[in-house]
């Protein structure tokens, strides 16, 4: 009681408005990083709009007796609101949709065939595409190239992508330990492993650096277009090995 007393003392809410203004960059470039996933059907407004809402949410549901940053808690719930967003519409065309599975369920059977991960180049014969065909496959599926963690979310209600990209970088102490996320951690970090060192960079330099496309794109002097392909192919690796070993190998 004293201590939740002491807690209400420490931690008096400044208005809602001004935390919306405060916030409002955050929310911008969030806003800029997610845009590109739900193009065209969702505009970088709409996303806008959904950071708000989701920074209102965090307003109202912020606990300071779990011992987590206002500011950690509300930049999680704004681009969980955003993902949420850009999930509630199916942005995808059916017949990508099925060359997405194909291409998945190709990686999964050459990774097992190889007893490594696979090539550009075998993936693309194993699809029966010229390697360019192969790269414009890669480039027509983003938006649709978040790990497949549904069968996790078993394991834990709660979890978001955004958990998963915790683990990419550098170790970090995770904020969110309620969400007991150790084993999906361990299958995360052991599937890393079997991506090349430029694909593990783009995820780590994407996801935990914060660096936009055309940024990485300077960083490896390449194309814009050859990190997305980078990114793309190495979410299909990892929806490939995760995948294979929620069912058991």
């Amino acid at each position: 009681m004293v201590t939740k007393i002491i807690n209400k003392v420490l931690f008096q809410k400044p208005p809602l408005e001004k935390v919306i203004e405060e916030f409002l960059p955050t929310i911008n470039y969030w806003a800029n990083r997610y845009s590109f996933q739900g193009q065209p059907v969702i505009s970088k407004e709409d996303l806008v709009s959904a950071g708000v809402i989701g920074l209102i949410e965090a307003y109202h549901r912020y606990d300071p007796t779990k011992k987590v940053k206002f500011r950690t808690f509300a930049e999680f719930r704004i681009k969980g609101a955003m993902l949420d967003e850009i999930r509630k519409i199916d942005i995808i065309p059916r017949s990508i949709r099925d060359k997405i599975s194909e291409l998945e369920n190709k990686v999964k059977d050459l990774y097992k065939d190889l007893g490594r991960m696979p090539e550009e180049t075998e993936i693309a014969e194993a699809m029966n595409l010229s390697l360019d065909e192969y790269h414009k496959l890669l480039e027509n599926i983003k938006g649709i190239t978040f790990i497949d963690i549904q069968s996790f979310k078993q394991r834990s209600p709660d979890l978001e992508e955004e958990d998963i990209f915790e683990f990419i970088g550098d170790n970090k102490e995770d904020p969110f330990e309620k969400y007991s996320l150790k084993e999906l951690q361990e299958e995360l970090e052991k599937a890393l492993e079997h991506l090349t060192e430029k694909e593990r960079l783009v995820l780590a330099l994407y996801y935990y650096e914060g660096l936009t496309m055309k940024e990485i794109a300077k960083v490896l002097e390449c194309t814009e277009s050859r990190v997305s392909q980078l990114h793309n192919q190495a979410i299909i690796k990892l929806r490939s090995i995760l995948n294979q070993s929620k069912r058991g190998g």
